[in-house]
Order: structure tokens, then sequence, then C-alpha cells
């Protein structure tokens, strides 16, 4: 993972409400255990029309919504069933935050766990947003603050330990491998 500390991105807009994992990364792409190549599967049963090419009326495939960094979202993002496949997707379609004003809960834990930023704003500043893109948003994951269109700012709030992480582009996994020499001390300790 990479640090995220502060970042500029061109933001797009998909308004719709209770998206669920099957639908941001459909079932039958699910037999990877690596995150790379999955961002063309994202919203793929919407991306491509039934004979293969690209959906001419779905939103992110327009030309302006190219190379977007920032997917601000309807309600309920992230819904249905655990799958970290879903972020992956995200992250490796050129995602880097996804902003809205609720996610479902182990979406948004499998998302920071795997460096997604996820942003929590209200309902009047997400309007302002949706109606802004494509636009571009400055978000600083340390003074937690998304700056959006007409330099309005939004505050958001991160659990520690995913702030902790995304500040530090570590996972879970690097992190306690970075506690080992506290653990060895104790367990010499302990022995």
């Amino acid at each position: 993972m990479k640090a995220m500390t502060q970042f500029s991105g061109k933001a797009v807009a998909l308004p719709r409400r209770d998206v669920d994992t099957d639908q941001i990364i459909p079932a039958r792409f699910l037999k990877v255990t690596s995150q790379k190549g999955l961002g063309k599967h994202a919203f793929s049963d919407w991306r491509y029309l039934n004979d293969g090419p690209l959906n001419p009326e779905f939103s992110l495939n327009r030309p302006e919504h190219q190379n977007a960094q920032v997917l601000v979202v309807g309600e309920n993002f992230g819904c249905g069933s655990s799958r970290e496949h879903a972020p992956w997707s995200l992250l490796d379609y050129g995602f880097r935050a996804v902003v809205g004003t609720s996610f479902a809960d182990i979406f948004k834990s499998n998302a920071l766990r795997n460096g997604l930023l996820i942003v929590e704003v209200d309902k009047a500043f997400h309007q302002t947003l949706i109606s802004a893109c494509p636009t571009t948003l400055a978000i600083d994951v340390d003074q937690q603050t998304l700056c959006g269109p007409d330099n309005r700012t939004a505050k958001f709030e991160l659990e520690p330990f995913a702030r902790h992480c995304l500040l530090n582009g570590i996972d879970t996994l690097e992190f306690l491998l970075a506690q080992q020499p506290q653990i060895q001390s104790y367990e010499e300790k302990m022995s």
C-alpha cells in the first residue's frame, strides 16, 4: 500500500443507493486471490453491454469521467455479502477514495484495511458533490478534511487504527510485523 496523506483527484458520481457488493464486483469474478486485474470487472454488469462493448450510458464510461480517483456514491454503498474483492476492484480501477453518506460496515472495514479511503459526509454536502461531478476534490487524511466545490470543506472521521495505516501505507499484517521486536522482548521476559 502507498501512504495516503493528502491528494487531489477527479471525482465521478454514482449516486445509486443500496449498491451491493455483487454489483460492485459480480460473483463470477471472485475466483482470484489478487486484486490485480479486477478493476476491469468493477461494475461489470453496468459498464458493459451483453455482447461485450462498453455501455455508453453508464456514467463511468463517459470520457469526462475517465481517470477519476474519487467515487461519490449513494446511500448504503457496499451492502450485501462480505467480499474483499469489492474494494480490490475499486482500487485496481484507480479509485483512491469513496465518498458517501453511509456505507455497509463490512464493506467499509474491508476497504479501509486494503487502503481504499472511505469518507462519510452529511447529506447537504453530499448533494453538493453529486451536483458538481465531475469535479476535483482535495482530501487530507491527516486532518480528516475533504475540500470540494467552491472550496467548501467537510470534516470526516476515521477510526484511529485505519487512519494510522493509511497515513503510513501499511496494512494490518505489516503493522503486526513491525511490532515483532516488542513481541519478542515480551516473550523473552515471560519465559
